[in-house]
């Protein structure tokens, strides 16, 4: 993530392959005069190699006055679309007195870093870890420290021996990425757990959930940082959309389960049976205190709970144990992200995706889907009654809210050159009808509306996977589905479109989808794009792969 912000601070790399790609033409007053300026200001930049590395870059502030056209152009640390500001479509502009406060504000923040275990020293690499051998008698000792100053029953056992080794042996690199991770994440826990006052250690609970990863998604369908079923996380306000999975919204699922944890802990007045059935759910936890006769320690009921919660507890507390002896164990965080102080969220007025952003701002689809993984299609929604927020690097927002108006209308103008519309949107516990179709199947039809072949048998009676044609299903739809009429020309080139003939070749890029490659060629929809490339799933589609256009 430090690489992607440093190398965007090379704003005036464009210009430089533009004076490249005309050598030997001539070039107007104007082009000479913006490189030639561009070039003294950013001397010192790119004076021993023209294509610079984003660790030879430091942060740049470039501003260009454009007397003829009387345009004042100002780009404060971001890449923009040239292309955009050169027609004249953009005019970026910035209040740098204020960039100078967001600056200093967070160079406050940095000199105050309250976990600073999780800062490791440029000479500290992954090559250096030494894994110790951990005594019995030590360990005891240590988890009888833990044991002191937490309101979980942290004692020692060999099973829970056994998980720790297993840790430090073979996941060693593992707990350091969680580790870089957790910079990230940790601050936000820790907000939502003080307000509610519960214990700052339920914040290990999301590493052994998801791993830290916003859009974790179990066998079972929970999704999320804390692994919410969709019923559950209804149950506490998390809705589910065509567009928007607030599971996976890191701020809205951790302020969720945090009311879920606080419920169960007022049931069982146990933290360690509020954790175990925040992973099988109360039902599981009560039979299993009846069947160890009413003892109500976990370690006492454990063999008696589903199996994936009888490790689960143990798993925990390893987890807790090597984040807080991780010096001991020289475990340091790798590939770190942004500190959570680094970012800040604006509320979105106007429906936008975040491939506009990108045009606009200079920023990709992987930071985006980083700070904002609720968003399934990259599209940030405007529903009534619904603030949805767009989180963006702190040195970043700023800069959005003194161009939105202009973002807005860029957003609305390419909209409305749009050919095919966006996905309707509609929630996920409305109810269609759907009339099978000739060449129809059960398989066909889950992976269409993103449900199971089980969910469609459920709801509809059915004992077989027989179906005919004309009959009225309903489903309850997960996936979008775009509902727009093709017009009469689309509809007679989908009947015609054919293998045969001329065609272009695209390859698929990270984070395409068959829907976005269809809107970069008019008149294409993701039904030819698979017809013409034999595509069953897009689970297929990876990075690399060519593509047949015709």
């Amino acid at each position: 993530m430090k690489i992607w912000i440093e190398r965007n601070f090379i704003l005036f790399l464009p210009f430089l392959y533009e004076m490249r790609e005309k050598k030997g033409t001539q070039m107007n007053m104007k082009e000479i005069v913006l490189s030639l300026t561009l070039c003294v200001l950013s001397f010192t930049a790119f004076a021993q190699n023209v294509e610079l590395t984003a660790a030879e870059v430091s942060d740049t502030m470039v501003s260009e006055v454009n007397t003829s056209e009387n345009k004042t152009v100002v780009i404060d640390s971001i890449e923009v679309d040239t292309a955009l500001v050169a027609e004249g479509k953009i005019n970026i502009i910035d209040h740098i007195e204020v960039s100078e406060f967001d600056q200093k504000w967070l160079e406050t923040l940095k000199a105050n870093v309250i976990d600073s275990s999780l800062v490791i020293s440029p000479q500290d690499t992954v090559e250096k870890l030494v894994i110790e051998e951990l005594p019995t008698e030590l360990l005891k000792e240590r988890i009888a420290h833990l044991n002191s100053q937490t309101p979980f029953n942290f004692e020692y056992n060999p099973s829970l021996e056994k998980i720790i080794k297993h840790y430090l042996k073979n996941r060693p690199q593992t707990m350091a990425n969680l580790m870089g991770r957790a910079k990230y994440y940790f601050p936000m826990f820790e907000e939502h757990l003080a307000k509610y006052d519960i214990p700052m250690e339920i914040k290990y609970l999301a590493i052994v959930e998801s791993a830290l990863k916003p859009n974790a998604l179990s066998r079972v369908g929970a999704k999320g940082l804390w692994q919410f079923m969709y019923g559950t996380g209804s149950m506490y306000g998390l809705k589910v959309s065509s567009y928007v999975d607030e599971r996976s919204d890191p701020i809205k699922a951790t302020d969720a389960a945090c009311r879920y944890l606080k419920n169960l802990h007022s049931i069982f007045n146990d933290w360690d049976l509020a954790l175990a059935a925040y992973n099988s759910g109360p039902g599981n936890v009560n039979k299993a205190i009846r069947r160890a006769g009413g003892q109500k320690n976990y370690w006492n009921i454990r063999h008696f709970l589903p199996r994936e919660t009888a490790g689960y507890l143990p798993a925990f507390y390893a987890t807790y144990y090597l984040f807080e002896y991780a010096d001991e164990h020289q475990l340091y965080p790798r590939n770190e992200l942004l500190n959570s102080f680094e970012t800040d969220t604006v509320v979105v007025k106007q429906q936008l995706t975040f491939e506009q952003i990108n045009k606009i701002f200079g920023t990709d689809d992987e930071l985006l889907t980083f700070l904002n993984p609720q968003y399934k299609l990259k599209i940030i929604p405007v529903i009534k009654d619904r603030n949805y927020t767009l989180t963006l690097p702190k040195y970043l927002t700023g800069t959005f809210v003194s161009n939105e108006d202009q973002l807005y209308a860029y957003a609305e103008a390419e909209d409305a050159k749009r050919e095919k519309p966006l996905p309707k949107y509609f929630e996920a516990n409305d109810r269609i009808r759907y009339r099978v179709r000739n060449g129809d199947y059960l398989g066909k039809i889950a992976n269409r509306y993103g449900v199971s072949v089980g969910s469609i048998k459920r709801w509809n009676g059915l004992r077989s996977d027989n179906l005919r044609v004309g009959q009225r299903l309903t489903i309850y739809p997960r996936r979008a589905v775009a509902t727009a009429t093709p017009s009469p020309s689309s509809s007679s080139k989908k009947t015609t479109s054919t293998k045969k003939g001329e065609y272009t070749t695209y390859t698929v890029k990270k984070g395409d989808s068959l829907w976005l490659i269809s809107q970069k060629y008019p008149k294409v929809s993701v039904a030819q794009l698979k017809e013409w490339n034999n595509i069953w799933s897009s689970k297929s589609l990876k990075p690399g792969t060519k593509l047949k256009i015709y």
